[in-house]
């Protein structure tokens, strides 16, 4: 939505001990980013006929832009943004009217916001780091994404001080974040708090972390805190998890989504496999286990640039009830173009692509999934 205002805040948490995945901090304490955001040139939500409001809340899989200022890779990417005339928004030309139009969008954003051209020892062997300028934070602003998820293996490409540089351009720029150690908090409508936890798992689950036998043991930990203690009203949140190139979950995925959905989530995003997977519902609660890519500047021509943006609406009942009334996704490409990538997310037109899509998420549902959704709709129900 449309800013009106907003201000920021950080409050210190200290029930529950954390520890730092990405940034390899060595604090233990749990922090808040707060921001409210309002709109003068949109209403927000939807407005019922029995006086309940809806809230839509968008989410797509990795937003990973620029190149690798450390193998001098990436060159693809900025002879694209040179033809659009150095406009970082060309990226999101086809999808900004569907960010437009909800209430809240969250992408996981995958890279960093540096000029660094020096990267850790432990990064120099990877094949691909990413990079942006800070002055590109606009890909963000101007085309609605109010929040971002930051915890994945590529935040640290440029060390602490690059990662650190990244947190401050979001701040500066409004855009709410959130990593291990921060919840990124939005208020809609002055008055319903949604709250966003993110986790970097891969081969995390089991480990020792924060004071806790294991990852599992610190999100439930986590979620509960949030939702018990801090009452916030939804609780999103986001596993950079599994495999590459899988379009199913590993067991691993399967038992962390429904331990957050046990803890208390009342949504479950999941990104890192670069492959769409399916949708499951568990006790009434979704789990997107991989929305794929997105905008993704890591390769010119994958094998499949086929994905999804995930919509879902939650409504508020005049005595602040909120129920999940059901989701939608919009099938993707991510490229306007036919044979290679230039970095265009766009919805699918074609039919027959579409369907192939939706097969492609009921199938492997079928198969991998306790709890599969039975449809996967385009339009909203209600």
């Amino acid at each position: 939505m449309i800013r009106k205002c907003f201000h920021m805040f950080i409050i210190l948490l200290v029930m529950i001990p954390m520890c730092v995945y990405a940034a390899d901090l060595n604090e233990e304490e749990l922090y808040i980013e707060d921001f409210y955001i309002g709109s003068e040139e949109e209403e927000l939500g939807i407005v019922e006929t029995d006086g309940s409001r809806t809230i839509t809340i968008t989410c797509t899989g990795d937003l990973t832009i620029g190149g690798d200022n450390y193998h001098k890779k990436g060159k693809k990417f900025y002879d694209e943004l040179k033809k659009n005339n150095d406009n970082i928004s060309f990226t999101m030309a086809n999808v900004r009217d569907i960010f437009k139009q909800d209430d809240l969008t969250l992408v996981n954003f995958e890279g960093t916001f540096t000029d660094r051209k020096d990267v850790p020892d432990s990064k120099k062997g990877n094949d691909f780091l990413f990079n942006i300028s800070p002055k590109y934070v606009n890909i963000l602003t101007d085309n609605y994404i109010e929040a971002v998820s930051l915890e994945n293996n590529h935040v640290m490409d440029h060390g602490q001080e690059g990662y650190e540089e990244t947190m401050e351009t979001l701040r500066d720029a409004g855009i709410i974040y959130s990593n291990s150690t921060q919840i990124g908090e939005y208020i809609f409508d002055n008055d319903i708090r949604i709250a966003m936890l993110s986790y970097l798992c891969i081969d995390r689950y089991n480990k020792p972390v924060g004071g806790y036998d294991n990852l599992y043991d610190k999100v439930a930990a986590d979620i509960r805190y949030t939702k018990e203690d801090l009452k916030y009203d939804i609780v999103i949140v986001s596993f950079h998890w599994g495999k590459e190139l899988y379009y199913y979950p590993t067991d691993n995925q399967l038992k962390m989504g429904r331990w957050a959905v046990d803890s208390g989530a009342d949504l479950v995003i999941g990104h890192h496999s670069h492959r769409i997977n399916p949708i499951e519902q568990y006790k009434g609660v979704y789990i997107c286990y991989s929305l794929g890519n997105f905008c993704f500047s890591g390769n010119d021509r994958p094998s499949d640039m086929n994905s999804y943006i995930f919509q879902t609406r939650f409504r508020v009942s005049k005595n602040r009830e909120i129920t999940n009334t059901g989701f939608r996704i919009i099938p993707i490409r991510i490229t306007s173009l036919k044979d290679r990538n230039n970095y265009v997310p766009t919805p699918v037109t074609d039919d027959m692509r579409i369907e192939g899509i939706i097969n492609t998420l009921k199938d492997n549902g079928r198969k991998y999934l306790e709890y599969p959704v039975a449809e996967y709709p385009l339009d909203w129900k209600y």
